[in-house]
């Protein structure tokens, strides 16, 4: 009997370490699910170009120490994301507590979609964004930017590269600026007819509403004819000027666009400011953004 109790009591032991190692990995996770909770949005890096360009890990620190949650990237070339291999680019952004969550592949053609899309498959990204028409199509000069070629040879790409995305697990989307909202020679609104002309399973947009204000569109109206078709935003706001600014601090009125994200179909937003102004720095510019992006509702 003595010894019956004696391994009776090595077992009641032994479980109640592992239930107290069980406490404590749980209490672990929580702090770890509580601390992430205090991140929120995403930063497009496009906004920080030029850091990135010369130190790409210490600019995506300051990104995650400034209380980002997710990003997306600009600069891919050679098969790397800022010079590094996909795998370890996923590796380093998610080892400071970032998601990257998107990424632009302007460069992105019929030849090289597939391996594009593998590339940002193992480099943990969701959306694969075509920020411009591709395969040479995008123009740009002193008129602006523009296209040349027609609107169904571009949504005969988008179709076909969306479908490979889909296959691959990723989300394809078309990332507008405002000549997509300007009638062409032959009265056709680009993003009225790709959105009109793609299949949802497969394309889907990027809406920056800095350019689709710009081009004097109603973002409301386009969730309201184009239901669950948004699904990331471009979050920049327009000064006095017409110039590019912090989210919160122009003209924009976010709050009234923010009560329709569930009509567009909003999942990620992520703030972007193309150029700077008087004197302001990037880094400033996504903390100010950051500071009142809450205030908006966007979190």
């Amino acid at each position: 009997m003595d010894k019956f109790n004696s391994i009776i009591l090595v077992l009641a032991m032994v479980s109640t370490q592992v239930l107290m190692a069980c406490g404590a990995e749980k209490s672990t996770n929580e702090e770890v699910i509580e601390d992430s909770s205090s991140s929120q949005g995403g930063v497009a890096l496009y906004t920080l170009r030029e850091a990135m360009g010369q130190d790409p890990k210490a600019t995506l620190q300051r990104v995650a120490d400034q209380g980002y949650a997710y990003i997306e990237a600009a600069g891919y070339a050679d098969g790397k994301f800022y010079g590094m291999e996909p795998e370890e680019f996923k590796a380093f952004v998610t080892s400071i507590g970032l998601m990257p969550k998107s990424t632009h592949m302007g460069g992105v053609t019929l030849e090289n979609a597939d391996e594009q899309i593998e590339d940002a498959r193992n480099a943990g990204f969701t959306y694969f964004v075509i920020p411009v028409p591709p395969m040479g199509m995008f123009t740009y000069g002193p008129e602006g930017l523009g296209m040349k070629g027609s609107a169904e040879e571009l949504v005969q790409i988008l179709n076909t590269i969306g479908e490979k995305c889909s296959a691959a697990g990723l989300k394809l989307l078309y990332h507008n600026h405002d000549f997509e909202f300007v009638p062409r020679e032959d009265g056709v609104i680009l993003t009225d007819y790709i959105l009109d002309n793609t299949d949802p399973a497969h394309v889907n947009f990027e809406i920056d509403l800095y350019w689709t204000v710009k081009a004097g569109a109603d973002p409301l109206a386009y969730f309201d004819k184009y239901p669950g078709r948004f699904l990331v935003w471009h979050l920049k706001d327009m000064d006095e000027e017409g110039r590019f600014a912090p989210v919160g601090s122009g003209t924009i009125d976010f709050a009234s666009i923010l009560q329709q994200r569930a009509k567009a179909g909003m999942v990620h937003y992520f703030v972007e400011q193309d150029q700077m102004f008087d004197g302001m720095d990037p880094f400033e510019s996504i903390q100010l953004s950051y500071q009142n992006i809450s205030e908006l509702g966007f979190n």
